[in-house]
């Protein structure tokens, strides 16, 4: 069990614990751990481009995940002489650990960092997370949670949202008490770990969707051509699940550019593939994508007064 975090007489936090109690504190939670270079992220030992398939790589080279340990023999053994930091395995630990980052200098003012698209994404998803065990990074934070059972959730990069990263299988996250040249990493809030929310898993385990094709459009006014434009990024940035689902938000978009065919300012061929292939990168089926498109278009025109159509 992780202690509390103390503070001296004088209000100042207590020197950083001392790297091997806090490997075999990680240990003693079912974490297994890594040695990482003094000093640094990156994992004691060799590389798999420098592999000399001997030793304990006799059968075949083996990653840090693959040496991660709660053996406390074995991680006394590696800390005994070196001051290493302490990594923490994530996929074999069980955990799915959110990586907040920061802005990097070369973007652009204003851009989120990764606790604002954090909070935005909630906000788009209507939900909230649940308290859990947060360690304040060098420059971010790590807030960790357990793993589905039954789904092996792998690492991802900016999959939720701007400077969001997930760490699971394939990867790991810097232990407290770790110290690189940014600062020290520390236990913000020592909560129980809480189990990763569904709707979590569900946009972590997705399939990957298709880019959506790029809107080219020449044989239209300017305004039918902004309006097919705008519409498309609609319907890509459609979510399943909301009241403006993928299939509603498809049919709605398409309605809006239907006035412009039935003004005759662009042709319906130009309409229905473009919005077909907005529709196909949300996920949805391309018969499906169709039928709405049609239906919609169907109705507009078919619908559309004289003074609107003149």
């Amino acid at each position: 069990m992780t202690q509390p975090t103390e503070i001296r007489r004088d209000g100042q936090r207590p020197l950083a614990p001392d790297l091997l109690a806090s490997a075999l504190m990680a240990a003693e939670r079912g974490w297994p751990v890594i040695p990482l270079h003094p000093g640094s992220k990156r994992p004691a030992g060799h590389a798999e481009r420098a592999c000399p398939g001997t030793g304990r790589c006799t059968g075949g080279h083996r990653t840090p995940e693959d040496r991660a340990t709660t053996d406390p023999a074995l991680i006394h053994a590696a800390w005994a002489n070196r001051p290493y930091n302490v990594g923490i395995a994530t996929g074999p630990a069980g955990l799915l650990v959110i990586d907040l980052d920061p802005v990097k200098a070369d973007e652009p003012k204003g851009a989120p960092d990764g606790a604002t698209s954090l909070q935005a994404l909630c906000e788009r998803a209507g939900q909230v997370l649940p308290d859990t065990y947060r360690v304040r990074t060098a420059r971010g934070e790590h807030l960790y949670f357990t793993a589905p059972t039954g789904v092996r959730l792998k690492c991802s990069v900016d999959r939720l949202g701007p400077h969001i990263d997930t760490r699971a299988w394939g990867g790991y996250v810097v232990a407290p008490g770790s110290t690189i040249p940014d600062g020290t990493y520390e236990v913000a809030s020592d909560a129980p770990v809480a189990e990763l929310p569904s709707w979590l898993t569900a946009l972590l385990t997705e399939a990957d969707r298709p880019a959506p094709v790029p809107v080219r459009v020449h044989d239209a006014t300017r305004a039918a051509r902004v309006a097919l434009e705008r519409e498309c990024a609609v319907i890509a940035s459609a979510t399943e699940g909301r009241p403006n689902g993928r299939n509603v938000t498809l049919h709605r978009s398409a309605c809006k550019v239907g006035r412009f065919v039935a003004w005759g300012d662009i042709p319906r061929h130009v309409v229905e593939q473009a919005i077909q292939g907005a529709g196909e990168a949300t996920g949805l089926p391309p018969a499906e994508c169709r039928t709405t498109i049609r239906s919609a278009l169907d109705w507009v025109i078919a619908h559309a007064t004289p003074r609107e159509a003149a």
